[in-house]
């Protein structure tokens, strides 16, 4: 049997790993910050030691991109010393690190598809700490999975599909953005596929940087006519508008696709499009 620690486990791709961890025969603990401090060195060498954690998968991070830029510090401790203190942990017990890092890690150039060896440019301190993360993973040099992903939505939590079905409840009119365009990814998706490799042990020997996002391209606009409709808040007027109507201090990547080649032929994995999955979860909500 072994023993799993999930960090983060009350975010919403923690909450979506306790779902399916409360059916496996493995030995699953989760904890959030209240349980396991992970910006605690001795702490989480002690937890993992403790514990007999073989795979250690980390959900925890810092996500609010805008705030970031005001508070890098705060970020950079969850988004990279704190990744650091868990590469070390797993790496004393001979153990694996699966972490979780984001399309942010690029830049405005391209608008092709991302693949996982085309250059990093972070835009901003997101951007930047994640970075930093996975570069501490590779200078501590543990076994690691680093999955990317992007425009993460759930049933839990903060997430633009639950904040897209509230607003077109409440309003005659709605603007988003069209320029920006990417593959939303529900975090269920991703947790069966973390899941997966770790019931059927395919983390051996496949350690590496992996994209994972659903299938298909849309903007932020096309996502939320189609969460629209789906919710049947059609009397929403739902408007394409310019990013520069909504200032903010992070320039965000206007093209987010990412490659998922790799990843769908190492595990054998087939993704669903997104819009497949955004009605699973809006029916999961109604639930």
């Amino acid at each position: 049997m072994k023993s799993i620690l999930v960090t983060g486990a009350n975010g919403q791709l923690g909450s979506e790993m306790r779902r399916l961890g409360a059916v496996s025969p493995n030995n699953y603990i989760f904890t959030d910050v209240a349980e396991l401090d992970i910006t605690d060195k001795s702490a989480v060498l002690k937890f993992v030691t403790e514990n007999s954690v073989n795979v250690i998968v980390n959900c925890a991070a810092y996500t609010n991109v805008d705030k970031a830029e005001d508070d890098e510090a705060t970020a950079e401790l969850i988004n990279a010393t704190a990744v650091e203190n868990l590469a070390e942990a797993a790496k004393s017990v001979d153990g694996t690190l699966i972490h979780v890092s984001t399309d942010y890690v690029f830049g405005t150039e391209g608008n092709t598809p991302r693949g996982e060896d085309m250059p990093t440019n972070p835009l901003g301190a997101y951007g930047r700490t994640k970075l930093h993360g996975e570069q501490a993973i590779a200078k501590v040099g543990c076994k690691s999975l680093i999955f990317r992903t992007a425009w993460l939505y759930s049933e839990f939590g903060n997430n633009f599909l639950k904040t897209m079905l509230r607003l077109t409840a409440e309003r005659p009119a709605l603007n988003v953005v069209f320029d920006q365009v990417g593959t939303p990814t529900y975090a269920g998706d991703l947790a069966v596929l973390i899941f997966s490799i770790i019931e059927y042990g395919t983390y051996e020997g496949n350690e590496g940087i992996y994209h994972f996002s659903n299938e298909g391209v849309c903007s932020w606009y096309d996502f939320a006519c189609q969460i629209a409709v789906a919710a049947g808040h059609t009397a929403c007027n739902i408007r394409p508008c310019h990013s520069d109507e909504f200032p903010s201090k992070v320039t965000r990547p206007p093209y987010s696709v990412l490659d998922k080649s790799k990843v769908k032929k190492t595990f054998d994995v087939e993704i669903p499009h997104w819009h497949e999955s955004m009605l699973h979860c809006i029916n999961r909500l109604k639930q």
